[in-house]
């Protein structure tokens, strides 16, 4: 079986549209309701946050996410756990895992991707794993349960860097809009447009997907435009803390998006 990820870019390769949400948060709980609800209403991949004490890649919002969710219980354990129903009750989307290393290294990696295929996750995102780590450690066990580790790109990341991660990952290639923590953004300025246009330019083989800072029509269209789609996880996080449900925040998100 081809993994999910892979297979939805070959059928769909622009406009899409992912979400991502910490585990845990608003309820300990959530998860799968969370999860079910942004299939129904379309949405494509699903980011799944672990949460952790010290996100040093996330803004304020996503931090306090994270706290919370630590506070209501959930834990890396409690999350495999929660996922391990979901396909059997239909769920068909693609999930990737989104955490830093300290959970991860704790639990093993050997033991977290066999975790990852049982409960049939997709990929995963460590914002903080050294690219040797993941070359020596990492890659060979993921590839041997095949879960497609995600890397993040910045402003910052050199061409020769991007050409190696191109060549040395599968699934897509994470932009991050800028290098700064996530949240929120009005619009993306020139120097952000600047490099989006330069990775364009680059014909790397993998898709991309533009996150950090999306949270009306011009960020969303900005970012679909200059890639194969957009993750936003601030503006949703912050819709699920205000609702305390997917549907009435889900709903707000695409109004949100049209402005």
């Amino acid at each position: 079986m081809v993994n999910r990820i892979n297979a939805l870019f070959e059928q769909k390769s622009k406009g899409l549209l992912s979400l991502y949400f910490c585990a845990g948060h608003p309820t300990l709980d959530s998860t799968v309701d969370i999860i079910r609800t942004l299939e129904n209403k379309g949405i494509d991949f699903i980011e799944v946050g672990i949460p952790f004490s010290d996100p040093m890649a996330d803004g304020p919002v996503i931090q306090d996410a994270a706290t919370k969710a630590l506070r209501n219980g959930m834990s890396l354990q409690k999350l495999f756990s929660q996922l391990e129903p979901l396909r059997k009750q239909g769920v068909r989307l693609p999930l990737i895992l989104m955490g830093y290393m300290n959970p991860i290294y704790h639990m093993g990696y050997e033991p977290f991707f066999r975790r990852c295929k049982e409960v049939d996750v997709d990929g995963v995102i460590i914002p903080d794993l050294p690219f040797k780590d993941y070359m020596n450690e990492v890659k060979p066990i993921a590839d041997r349960y095949d879960i497609r580790v995600i890397m993040l790109i910045t402003p910052e990341t050199s061409d020769e860097r991007i050409r190696f991660i191109d060549e040395n990952t599968d699934g897509f290639i994470y932009m991050v809009s800028s290098a700064a923590t996530t949240g929120a953004q009005k619009e993306f300025d020139k120097a952000k447009q600047a490099y989006f246009s330069r990775i364009d330019k680059m014909g790397l083989k993998h898709p991309r997907m533009i996150g950090f800072g999306i949270s009306n029509r011009q960020t969303l269209q900005s970012a679909q435009a200059n890639a194969a789609g957009a993750i936003i996880g601030s503006k949703f996080v912050t819709l699920l803390d205000k609702h305390g449900a997917p549907e009435p925040a889900i709903e707000e998100l695409f109004k949100a998006l049209e402005e």
